[in-house]
Parts: structure tokens; sequence; C-alpha cells
């Protein structure tokens, strides 16, 4: 049996992937920050909760401490993400604003994976699944034909960057466990004020896809729905 954590998942892109997984035979810990959301969630999906807030280190460590508890873990999926609205461009960012934004994209990735990691290397075969964004890719921000090129803000994809330089670190680090970072797409969900294109079974795609990877699957890598993407 596959035990998998998902942070940030009572809702959209992480329910959806724990909803997926759970039908493809995983155990699955709902992280959730809040406690009667998550409640709900879990007994519907027929998850596991775990109270987890990706900014807080005690919250943190005892999601780590519960999952050992309860038998180790197989799959992390760092899906908990956020974006700072109103969005700001480069002439009204401010240091606060990018604090508050890497704070859970970028230091919440790097807390829970540092919690988690003692309880992957034990398992037989870990998978990490970061969950980035298309607005990661330097390559489309820096060319005009690119849908992400006229992006305005700043915070989000800077934080989704660093998320990709992370995977890479991670992935050399640790050859023996699978370590990729993916793009769900443009998907409607509370992040964008559900102004995405694409419905969350779809964006879900390539993260069901990637945290269902074997021992010989791809590492280091950044990847959508299509294949790999670049840098």
């Amino acid at each position: 049996m596959t035990t998998t954590l998902i942070t940030g998942a009572n809702k959209g892109l992480g329910r959806e992937t724990a909803r997926r997984l759970i039908a493809d035979g995983h155990t699955v810990y709902l992280g959730s920050r809040d406690a009667e959301r998550g409640r709900r969630a879990a007994k519907e999906l027929g998850a596991r909760l775990v109270l987890l807030d990706v900014t807080d280190d005690a919250s943190v460590e005892a999601a780590a401490k519960t999952i050992e508890a309860e038998g180790g873990l197989d799959v992390l999926v760092n899906n908990a993400g956020v974006e700072n609205r109103p969005m700001l461009g480069a002439a009204e960012l401010t240091a606060d604003e990018l604090r508050t934004t890497f704070e859970t994209n970028v230091y919440g990735t790097a807390r829970v994976t540092h919690a988690f990691l003692p309880l992957l290397r034990r398992s037989a075969a870990p998978v990490v699944v970061n969950v980035s964004s298309g607005l990661a890719s330097l390559t489309g921000l820096t060319m005009p034909d690119s849908p992400s090129y006229a992006y305005p803000g700043v915070a989000y994809p800077a934080s989704k960057a660093a998320v990709n330089v992370l995977t890479i670190q991670y992935a050399k680090a640790f050859p023996g466990m699978r370590i990729n970072a993916v793009e769900p797409g443009y998907t409607a969900t509370d992040l964008n004020g559900r102004s995405g294109h694409q419905t969350v079974e779809e964006g879900a795609e390539i993260i069901v896809r990637m945290a269902s990877i074997g021992p010989d699957g791809p590492t280091g890598g950044y990847f959508d729905d299509s294949g790999p993407l670049p840098w």
C-alpha cells in the first residue's frame, strides 16, 4: 500500500488529487490547516485528516510525528500555495508581498519536505511532487509569444521559480527519490478566483501521474500534461 500526503488538500487541485489517488489504491493523508473543512473533505473522500499549516514549524513537525507513528510515508505532494490579491506588478511590489507569498510557496515547501525526508528515505519507492506553475519558466516569461510573457505579477512567478530550484537541488541530493515539479495548467480554483479555463480534473492529471511513478521514473524534472517544460 502506498501512503501519500497532500498539503492544502481540502479543496481544489489538492482535493481532486486526493480523490484520484485514493481511487488508485493509495492511503492518503489529507493535509489541511482548517480543521472543519479538512474533516469534511476527508470524510467525503475516505482520506485520513492531518492538520497541517505549512507556514508553522510546530504544525508540520506534529504532522510528521503523526504519520510516522501510523506507519510512514511514500509520496509527498507539496500542493499548498497562495497567490496574493490584488496582484502587484513590478512598480508596486513590496517586500511584504514577496515575504507572504514565499512563506507558503517556498518556505512551506522546504519546511514540509525537510520534516518528511526521514520518512521518505525509509520508503522503498519515495516520490516528491512539487506543484509549480508555468509562470515559473524563465524561458516562458522572456519569450514574447509565450502566454506567460504578459503576466504582470512578480511574487507568484518568483516563488514558483524558487520551487523549481528546490526541486532540482533536492533531486540531485537524493538520487534514490523521484522528485519533480509539475505545472497543472490554468485551472479554475480559489487561487485565481476561479478564472482558469481548466477543470480541477484536468489540472490534477499531471500531479496524479507524477505521484504514481516508480523508481525508474524521471527525477529533477519540470512537467506539464504534455511532457517536459523549459526551465
